[in-house]
């Protein structure tokens, strides 16, 4: 007796770490510039429709062994890059100028820069005439930035708009920098 049935059987449909690891590869490889966003998003569908594990391999064939490479290398090199940042930091933390916080109970703000009315004046050439303000809002120090030629920085990070700081930040306005202090 014969059956009329056939049995296929199919490959297993990649599961959803699968899919998720080339997916990772992908966003890896388009973030370093190895693949235009066009070819991303083409591959991104592919690998969102792929019906066999090894058509996920086919789409981050020549991604992945040079991705992981670039991973260790880009890793190591961000440890020791931002290792050199903070040691450089702590080390001019202690030479730097306090600038002492306003008391708690000052509401008004301090402005910062070059002009002769400014309650915090800078007479560098990097300080502009109108450079920086620092005020109590919420319970938090925040220094806004007043649109600066050289900038306000806050920890080595530059402000856009504004920045909560505390006691121990270091900041600085042009070249003029300082850590702040509560005494």
């Amino acid at each position: 007796m014969t059956s009329s049935f056939e049995f296929n059987t199919y490959p297993a449909r990649p599961s959803d770490v699968e899919r998720d690891r080339a997916l990772k590869v992908l966003r890896d490889g388009v973030a370093m510039g190895r693949l235009s966003h066009d070819t991303f998003i083409r591959r991104m569908e592919l690998a969102l429709a792929a019906r066999r594990s090894d058509e996920l391999a086919v789409l981050t064939a020549d991604l992945s062994r040079e991705n992981r490479l670039a991973r260790a290398v880009f890793g190591t090199v961000e440890a020791v890059s931002g290792f050199t940042v903070r040691l450089r930091r702590a080390w001019q933390a202690e030479r730097l100028p306090k600038l002492l916080l306003p008391h708690p109970g000052t509401e008004r703000a301090l402005r910062i820069g070059r002009d002769p009315a400014s309650g915090l004046r800078l007479t560098h050439d990097s300080v502009s005439r109108v450079h920086a303000e620092l005020s109590r809002q919420g319970g938090m120090w925040i220094l806004r930035d007043l649109g600066s030629t050289n900038g306000t920085t806050v920890n080595g990070r530059r402000v856009i708009g504004a920045a909560v700081v505390r006691e121990g930040d270091q900041v600085a306005f042009g070249r003029m920098a300082f850590r702040l202090s509560t005494n």
